[in-house]
């Protein structure tokens, strides 16, 4: 089912005819939608408030705080989508995998995966393995109202780096050497890894996100062969294992540009591009019958209103023949950003696209 069709035997909601959605169905919308990769974080004193004295993977598994972090930016900002506030590792960390998110460090594994043996530590996820999940989204539903709440995983290929690397890196030599010496251990472990993935957004999905968006924010180290051979299978399998709920589903990797053709091709409805290609380019790239999302470089928000506005407007003149938009940065909104730009380019955006 395309995110053009409403589900089966499930009635339009109160997010279905939002300018997000529509903007992602390829249908006119009202003004060009705007949301913030990391729109819930560290930009925001309120959330810097919240999340003193509580650990990273602890405030993921807080209904509350989740609900109060993934309100904040709607409250301060009026951006057209929420994102659910988490972290790619969740799932892991869900089924068991010893894993901590150290400050200024990011995700780091107790015991790598290298090994066939290995795969046995990565079980099915399950729905009550994240059962704070399905009770923070209904307690966002309910807040949001009209808001659609989009909802998120890693991707297969991010997460096996990680969990191969034992966290992050630069030059992913432990991960790239599995795919390329032990292709059939590699297939297996981004096939295990993917039924994960769709696990963990099908709970999010069966819990009221209008949408759903797969962050493989390290596929821009890849070759395009390797990411057709070695990858787009995975992330294939995990929009497949959704497509059945009608929701709108978002691709996006940071340093894609010579990939924006096969995230599409992976079965994205939406796809995301990061600053460096322009969007008229990167549909060309893509092709017909994909929205794009994207894609203003967010160091620009440390420039002044003017250099804001002057960029913002390249972005949305660069967009104007495309079938559907989704205004967003080229990354995530970076900790030290004024969240006045932020709100202030929101305003912006709606100002000049009011149809």
């Amino acid at each position: 089912m395309s995110a053009n069709e409403s589900p089966a035997g499930r009635q339009p909601t109160a997010t279905y005819d939002s300018a997000f959605l529509k903007a992602c169905r390829r249908e006119p919308v009202p003004h060009t939608p705007v949301w913030f990769m990391r729109q819930a974080g560290r930009s925001l004193p309120e959330y810097r408030k919240v999340r003193e004295g509580v650990a990273m993977l602890d405030s993921c598994m807080r209904p509350d705080l989740v609900t109060e972090i993934t309100l904040q930016p709607v409250r301060r900002h009026g951006v057209d989508a929420a994102i659910y506030f988490s972290d790619i590792v969740v799932p892991l960390k869900a089924i068991g995998i010893d894993l901590d998110i150290k400050p200024g460090v990011g995700p780091v594994v107790e015991q790598p995966v290298r090994t066939r043996a290995d795969l046995a530590r990565l079980r099915d996820l399950t729905p009550e393995d994240v059962a704070y999940v399905t009770e923070a989204i209904g307690m966002l539903t309910d807040e949001l109202g009209s808001t659609p709440l989009i909802g998120f995983a890693g991707a297969p290929f991010t997460l096996a780096s990680y969990l191969v690397e034992g966290g992050p890196s630069r030059t992913y030599e432990n991960a790239k050497a599995m795919m390329y010496g032990d292709p059939q251990l590699w297939a297996d472990l981004l096939d295990r890894l993917a039924d994960i993935t769709a696990g963990f957004l099908k709970v999010q999905i069966e819990a009221g996100a209008s949408a759903v968006q797969l962050f493989d924010s390290w596929a821009g180290a890849l070759a395009p062969v390797d990411y057709r051979r070695s990858v787009l299978p995975a992330s294939a399998k995990v929009f497949d294992a959704v497509a059945g709920y009608g929701v709108p589903r978002i691709h996006f990797g940071v340093g894609t540009g010579e990939l924006l053709g096969l995230l599409g091709e992976a079965g994205a409805d939406v796809v995301g591009v990061d600053w460096r290609v322009p969007l008229d380019e990167a549909a060309r790239r893509v092709g017909p019958g994909k929205a794009l999302q994207g894609n203003l470089d967010p160091t620009v928000l440390f420039a002044g209103t003017e250099a804001v506005e002057t960029k913002a407007r390249e972005v949305l003149e660069s967009a104007a023949g495309l079938e559907g938009h989704v205004f967003n940065l080229g990354h995530g909104v970076m900790p030290s950003t004024d969240p006045d730009a932020l709100t202030r380019l929101v305003e912006y955006v709606h100002e000049q696209t009011e149809r």
